[in-house]
C-alpha cells in the first residue's frame, strides 16, 4: 500500500527561496507570517494528513458514506478525524478573526489543503466546500447571516456545501428550477431537487448550511433571474429543517465523499445577496472552489509521484542498459530510461502545478491588504483560474496514471492504493466546470479581457524569468526552450483574437490552448524555481537543490516541445469537427 510523506524540504523551498513569501506579506501586512510560522503550521498540518487522514484513505473507499434514517453517515475513523481537524482550528485558518478566525494568509492555507487532498481527497471535500461557502456568506450575506453562521463554520461545528446542479441543469444554470417563495420574518421557502451535491449531509457535525441557487416568483428566465439562498440542516430553534438526502451517488471513486440527491420541499432560507443577483454571489464561492479543486490534482500528483518512485526503487526486474551495475543480473526498474521518464513526469508536472497555485494564492493575499496591487492581483487571478483548475487535475490524473503504470499490474489492483487515486482524481476534472468549461472560459473570456493585460502580465513574468535564467551559467542552456515555447504562445493567443476569427476555431482549440498556456506557465515556475536552486541558498543540501535543476532541465527539454503540437493543433480550427459530411462522418464512426 502507498505511504504519504509530506513534501515539506518541497514546501519550505517554495515559500521561502522561489516566491520569497515571508517578505512579501510582511511588505503587504502579514508581519506575523514568518518562515518559522510557516515551517510550524506546515508540520504539524503534515503530520494530521499522514498519521490521521492518511490510514482513512482505503478503509473509507472501502466502507463509502451512506443514507441511514437519520440521514448520511460517514466511514469509521471520519468523526474522529473531524474532531482533530476543528480542535486543530483547521477550518478557521485564514478566516476573520473578528468571527473567530486566525486570520492567516491564503497561501498557507493552500500548502495545508495540498498535503490533506494528498492523504484523503474524500476528506478533503468538507473542508474545501466551507472555506468557499464561507467566503461567499462573508462576502455577500448580511449581517444576521453572518453573525449566525461563520462563527461556527470557522470552528469547524458547521460545515458548508453549494447545491446548484439539478438533472435537466449542470453547467447551465439559466435552465434551474428549483424555487423560493417569500415567507414570514425575511424568510423564503425553498423546494425543488438537486443532485451532485458533495458533502450535503453526514454525522461529522451536528449542523451545515447549503448555498442554494433558486427563483423567485417574478424572476426572469435565464441566469439573471437567479437568487442564491441559505438553507441551514437545522433551524435557530434546533429543529430539522424541510430538505432530506434522496440518495448518494454511486461513483467511480470519491467513496468516501457523500455526493447527494436533495429533495427540497418548503426548507427555510435566508436570502445571501441581493435579489436576482445569486449567480454572482455564488461565483465568490465557486472561482474558490476552482483553485481548491486544481490543489485537489496536486495533491494526488504528489501522492503518485511518490508512490511511483518508491516502486521504481524497490521492483527489481532487468538489468540496466548502462551496465552500471555491473555483474548484477536484476536491477531496480528505476534504471529503465521510460520509468525514470513517467516518475519525473509526475514529478514535474506536480510541482510546477503547486507553486502556480500557491503564487496565485499569494497575489490573493497581496491584493487583501494592499489596493495598489488590486489590479494586478485580479489579472492573475481571472487568468490563472482556469489553468490551476484544468492543469492541475489533468496532470494529477496523468500522475496517478503513470504511477499506476510504472508499478505495472501491482498498480492495477486494490491493495497497493494507486489505483484509488486514478478513481478518486478523475472527479476533480468534472466538476466545479469540466475542464472543458475552464478551456472555454480562458479562451473565449480570460485571454482579451482588459484588451489582453491579464495575459500580457503572464508574457512579461515568462520572458524576465527566461532572462533570469540566461544570466546564470547554471541554467543558462534552460532559457531557450522556455522563450521557444513563449513565443508558440503569443503567436497563438494573437491568431485567436484576430478580427473577424470564426468563434469556433477558438471553441475547437479551447483544450489545447489551455494546455499550451499551462505548459509556459509551469515552465515559468520551473525558471522561477532553477534560478533560485542556482543561487544555493543555506539549508538545503547539494543533492536536493541539484534535483530542482534536473528537474527544470526534464520539463524544458522533455514537456515543452508538447507547444508545437499543441500550436498546430489550435490552428487547425473548427474545420476538422464540422462540415456537409459531419453527419455521415459520425455515423461512420458509430458504425
Amino acid at each position: 500500500m502507498s505511504v504519504y510523506e509530506p513534501p515539506l524540504q518541497t514546501l519550505r523551498f517554495l515559500v521561502q527561496e522561489v516566491l520569497k513569501a515571508p517578505d512579501i506579506l510582511a511588505g503587504a501586512g502579514w508581519e506575523d507570517a514568518t518562515p518559522d510560522l510557516f515551517d510550524a503550521v506546515l508540520a504539524q498540518a503534515g503530520r494530521l494528513a499522514a498519521e490521521v487522514l492518511a490510514p482513512l484513505n482505503r478503509s473509507g473507499d472501502e466502507e463509502g458514506a451512506r443514507v441511514e434514517a437519520g440521514g448520511v453517515r460517514m466511514p469509521a475513523g471520519f468523526q474522529e478525524a473531524w474532531r482533530l481537524w476543528r480542535e486543530g482550528g483547521w477550518n478557521g485558518l485564514t478566516g476573520d478573526p473578528a468571527y473567530g478566525g486566525q486570520g492567516m494568509p491564503a497561501l498557507l492555507d493552500t500548502l495545508v489543503t495540498e498535503m490533506v487532498c494528498a492523504a484523503n481527497l474524500a476528506f478533503s471535500i468538507t473542508p474545501g466546500l466551507t472555506q468557499g461557502a464561507i467566503r461567499a456568506l462573508a462576502a455577500h450575506g448580511d449581517a444576521a447571516v453572518k453573525d449566525r453562521c461563520l462563527p461556527p463554520m470557522l470552528a469547524g461545528d458547521w460545515t458548508g456545501a453549494m447545491a446548484l446542479t439539478e438533472p435537466q441543469a449542470g453547467t447551465d444554470l439559466g435552465l434551474l428550477r428549483t424555487r423560493a417563495e417569500p415567507a414570514a420574518e425575511g424568510t423564503y421557502r425553498v423546494t425543488g431537487q438537486k443532485m451532485f451535491i458533495s458533502s450535503a449531509d453526514h454525522d461529522l457535525t451536528d449542523n451545515l448550511v447549503h448555498l442554494v441557487l433558486a427563483r423567485l416568483p417574478d424572476a426572469p428566465p435565464g441566469t439573471r433571474g437567479i437568487s442564491l439562498f441559505m438553507v441551514p440542516k437545522r433551524l435557530p430553534d434546533g429543529g430539522r429543517n424541510g430538505w432530506s438526502v434522496l440518495s448518494v451517488e454511486r461513483k467511480m471513486g470519491l467513496h468516501a465523499s457523500p455526493t447527494c440527491v436533495v429533495a427540497y420541499e418548503g426548507a427555510v432560507g435566508w436570502l445571501v445577496g441581493a435579489p436576482q443577483r445569486g449567480l454572482s454571489a455564488m461565483f465568490t464561492m465557486m472561482n474558490h472552489e476552482r483553485l481548491f479543486v486544481g490543489i485537489q490534482g496536486v495533491g494526488v500528483g504528489e501522492h503518485a509521484a511518490q508512490a511511483a518512485l518508491a516502486y521504481a526503487r524497490e521492483r527489481v526486474q532487468g538489468r540496466a542498459l548502462d551496465g552500471s551495475a555491473g555483474p548484477i543480473l536484476h536491477h531496480p526498474i528505476l534504471h529503465h530510461p521510460d520509468v525514470r521518464r513517467m516518475v519525473l513526469t509526475a514529478r514535474a508536472t506536480t510541482d510546477a502545478g503547486r507553486a502556480l497555485a500557491a503564487w496565485t494564492a499569494l497575489w490573493l493575499d497581496r491584493a487583501a491588504t494592499d489596493p495598489a496591487v488590486a489590479e494586478e492581483a485580479e489579472d492573475w487571478a481571472a487568468l490563472l483560474t482556469p489553468v490551476v483548475k484544468a492543469a492541475g487535475t489533468d496532470f494529477g490524473f496523468e500522475a496517478a496514471v503513470l504511477a499506476q503504470q510504472v508499478m505495472g499490474g501491482h498498480g492495477y489492483i486494490r491493495d497497493n492504493g494507486v489505483e484509488q487515486l486514478v478513481r478518486d482524481v478523475r472527479a476533480t476534472q468534472i466538476y466545479e466546470g469540466t475542464n472543458g468549461v475552464q478551456a472555454l472560459d480562458l479562451v473565449q473570456r480570460k485571454l482579451g479581457l482588459h484588451g489582453g493585460r491579464p495575459v500580457g502580465r503572464l508574457f512579461a513574468a515568462v520572458e524576465a524569468a527566461a532572462d533570469a535564467l540566461a544570466d546564470d551559467p547554471a541554467t543558462g542552456g534552460l532559457a531557450a526552450p522556455l522563450r521557444a515555447a513563449l513565443e508558440r504562445l503569443r503567436g497563438v493567443v494573437a491568431w485567436a483574437g484576430e478580427a473577424g476569427r470564426d468563434p469556433r476555431d477558438s471553441a475547437a482549440g479551447a483544450t489545447d490552448l489551455l494546455r499550451l498556456v499551462a505548459l509556459v506557465a509551469y515552465g515559468w515556475m520551473w525558471a522561477l524555481t532553477a534560478t533560485a536552486a542556482a543561487k544555493r541558498p543555506a539549508g538545503y543540501d547539494a543533492a536536493f537543490l541539484d534535483a530542482r535543476i534536473g528537474l527544470a532541465r526534464f520539463f524544458m527539454e522533455r514537456m515543452l516541445p508538447e507547444a508545437a503540437v499543441l500550436d498546430t493543433r489550435v490552428r487547425g480550427g473548427h474545420a476538422g469537427l464540422s462540415g456537409d459530411g459531419l453527419g455521415g462522418m459520425l455515423e461512420g464512426v458509430q458504425g
